[in-house]
């Protein structure tokens, strides 16, 4: 098919194919922005964990709090309300609130899938509905040529009909590519899950375990005295003395 033969098909689609390649445009540039979004999200959030462990592996927890408020990559949010809630409790209370930091992450990555699920789900039935209509004005086309004293053979109707098939065949391509994009987003989420859940265990447990950065108390031992002690006056009666 040439390109020309191309362009008149989608003439010819009308409104219908108009929609289909809106919604392939869009499915294509989520795609795209999920693929920028997620690259290296799971490389990075290892380094910041293997970095952190290190830190508090050896007890030094301000070092390892230092290497999560510099990290960029958007794990590092988890790591930061863990050592927040660590300041205050080191109980239940730390592993839900990284849970849950957790799970924002997630709500955060799935972020326009919806999008790729309800054109895979919906652009068949578009050109399906296309096709219907391109086969309904085939057959008015065929009842007004039999009107006008044509003999009304299926050559009438043929060409409107292949035409109109287009729509059916675009819709499905289209859902085709939404719903790879859609599965192949969703399997790769599905693994970065599953690593931050490992990421954050074992962080709540080196943290758990990392000594408790508290404030010294103040010293209450009064200080001694700077002044000199009293000599006693010549002949002067020593004290309680008679």
């Amino acid at each position: 098919m040439s390109f020309d033969e191309l362009m008149n098909y989608i003439r010819l689609g009308g409104l219908t194919m108009a929609v289909i390649l809106a919604a392939s445009v869009l499915a294509l540039g989520v795609g795209i922005e999920r693929l920028l979004a997620l690259w290296g999200v799971g490389s990075r959030a290892r380094e910041l964990g293997q970095a952190i462990a290190r830190h508090l592996l050896r007890g030094d927890v301000a070092a390892a709090r230092s290497a999560a408020d510099r990290a960029t990559t958007v794990s590092a949010d988890l790591f930061r309300a863990g050592f927040e809630r660590a300041q205050k409790t080191t109980g239940p209370a730390l592993d839900a609130a990284v849970d849950r930091e957790r799970i924002q992450l997630a709500l955060k990555m799935k972020r326009g899938l919806w999008i790729l699920g309800t054109i895979g789900a919906t652009t068949p039935f578009v050109g399906l509905f296309g096709t219907v209509a391109g086969i309904m004005k085939s057959f008015k086309d065929l009842g007004l040529d039999v009107e006008q004293g044509g003999m009304g053979g299926s050559a009438a109707v043929m060409t409107g009909i292949s035409e109109a098939l287009v729509a059916t065949a675009a819709g499905i391509v289209v859902a085709v590519e939404a719903v790879v994009l859609f599965n192949i987003f969703q399997a790769r989420l599905g693994r970065l899950n599953v690593e931050l859940k490992l990421i954050a265990e074992e962080f709540v447990e080196l943290l758990r375990d990392a000594p408790r950065q508290t404030t010294p108390s103040p010293d209450l031992t009064p200080a001694p005295s700077s002044s000199p002690p009293a000599i006693a006056a010549p002949g002067a009666a020593p004290a309680g003395g008679v």
